[in-house]
């Protein structure tokens, strides 16, 4: 069998299976890498933690459940040929009376040791899974599961000693069940343990689990938001006190939006507001930041290499689509260098993370090249804005998004998506036109192979945009080329020419 060409070579690919206190989930990764893509991602809602924190064992029905998806994912793994297999077990099964036996079920079903995880060490893989997809993050971490809440520090890199809690939503639900006023109790009396709540005030808050990115998701479809994206959706924490109290008010079958959520996963919303709402209230956060990344990625993380940790995520990932969907990957590197030029002649100023956002638009600018010619800026722009992008917020995934639609569609706003516009400052809308006019003589001037672009320059010069033009390209300095440098021109409030060496 021929290898497929949609896969990048990275080695040999990877598979944690998480038994969780509600989901049982298998994941495989395409490789260990700094971005690791998902290649099958299937869960099972099961419920192992139901019951545990009144009765302290685990139901015959969810241990029944959890076995049989453990089978098929035995299966999975093996149809995948995928050797390299992590299982890990959560709060159900380490809080259980008859956790151990059941334990051993697991192992001689996956084939694989079962890594009881401990809470101190969820909470560390929770911050190493944030650390892993957020630029430069700073705050608390929150995991909420089935059957416990973990919290941590995280600084840049750095993170704390964790904290673990008995208080995941389905614990929730057996101690207080409908008893709004008991849960609350509940919450309130483990929240007060919570020092480290302390620290989170002015600062973000990094919600991680299954029921706060159903919570997000529920908010997204209230507020009509243009991306499907949940990770690094950003909530200002007022925002969220509004929605909790909405969704504590009401029956949660009665929102307008809540077909976006699972029905297995309705009732627990109550419980996840709840906690989230104390939290909010003890720690003050100036923001909720939704976090697709926890546990799992956190364990990838912690196998990589220390110079492959500190690798760029989005560089990494959009060099790597670069390699799978343009003409001539080198000619992207090129681009970042024949922008980087203009740029530094023009005066434009530049943040460290703006220049970083517009090499990885330069690197992706061509992944639409295959499409027909009429919806290629169409379809570029859907891949990027909806790509499994990390490292980057939703600015910043619209920001590249307009530059490589502006590259297919010209700068003129009619054709581009005006609720993703919406997103970006006024800065980064101008910083989109810019740079999608310079891909467009860029890419007029090249024919997206590499080895031009570092011969035939750009540069601002005097008040004028020049492009100059070795000797053996002169006869590319046509009508067309000029109106595409003209345009460039006038953005950037410049005049255009061409330079014939």
């Amino acid at each position: 069998m021929k290898d497929a060409q949609g896969r990048l070579k990275l080695g040999e690919a990877v598979a944690i299976i998480d038994i969780g206190s509600n989901s049982v989930r298998l994941v495989a990764y395409e490789g260990l890498t700094r971005a690791p893509t998902p290649i099958f991602n299937e869960k099972a809602l099961c419920a192992l933690g139901r019951g545990v924190g009144t009765t302290g064992l685990l139901a015959d029905e969810a241990m029944d459940k959890t076995l049989k998806a453990l089978k098929r994912y035995r299966i999975l793994t093996d149809i995948m040929n995928i050797k390299d297999v992590t299982v890990i077990a959560t709060a159900a099964a380490r809080d259980a009376e008859n956790g151990a036996p059941f334990l051993q079920e697991c192992e001689a079903i996956t084939g694989q040791p079962v890594q009881l995880i401990s809470g101190k060490r969820e909470a560390e893989l929770s911050a190493l899974g944030v650390i892993s997809g957020m630029q430069d993050p700073n705050g608390l971490v929150g995991d909420l599961g089935g059957g416990s809440l973990e919290l941590i520090d995280v600084l840049g890199t750095g993170i704390s000693d964790g904290l673990t809690l008995p208080l995941g939503a389905l614990v929730l639900q057996d101690i207080a069940g409908t008893n709004r006023k008991k849960s609350h109790k509940y919450v309130q009396d483990m929240l007060a343990q919570a020092k480290i709540l302390k620290k989170l005030k002015g600062r973000k808050f990094y919600a991680v689990g299954g029921t706060w990115r159903a919570l997000a998701r529920l908010h997204m479809k209230q507020r009509g938001y243009p991306l499907n994206v949940i990770h690094n959706y950003i909530i200002p924490a007022q925002d969220v006190t509004d929605l909790l109290a909405l969704v504590e008010r009401v029956q949660s079958d009665t929102l307008g939006s809540i077909k976006s959520v699972s029905e297995a996963r309705r009732p627990l919303l109550q419980y996840g507001a709840l906690v989230l709402e104390e939290i909010i209230k003890r720690g003050r956060p100036s923001d909720v930041v939704i976090s697709a990344l926890g546990v799992r990625e956190g364990l990838l993380f912690e196998r990589l290499k220390p110079e492959t940790r500190k690798l760029d995520p989005l560089m990494t990932t959009a060099r790597e689509l670069n390699v799978l969907r343009s003409r001539a990957p080198e000619h992207g590197e090129e681009l970042c260098d024949w922008t980087d030029a203009l740029w530094a002649s023009s005066g434009l100023d530049e943040t460290s993370d703006e220049k970083r956002l517009r090499h990885a638009a330069c690197l992706l600018s061509d992944i639409g090249w295959r499409a027909h010619p009429d919806y290629r800026g169409e379809q570029a722009f859907n891949i990027i804005a909806n790509a499994a992008f990390t490292g980057i917020d939703h600015p910043g995934r619209s920001f590249i998004s307009l530059a490589v639609a502006y590259r297919h569609m010209g700068s003129g706003d009619e054709d581009v998506s005006p609720r993703l516009r919406e997103l970006v400052s006024t800065r980064f809308l101008d910083r989109a036109r810019i740079l999608g006019a310079a891909f467009r003589v860029a890419y007029l001037v090249s024919a997206a192979m590499p080895g031009v672009l570092p011969k035939a320059k750009i540069r601002c010069d005097n008040g004028t945009v020049l492009l100059s033009l070795p000797n053996g390209f002169a006869g590319l300095a046509n009508e067309r080329l000029l109106n595409r440098l003209r345009t460039l021109a006038r953005i950037l409030g410049r005049s255009a020419d061409f330079s014939l060496s």
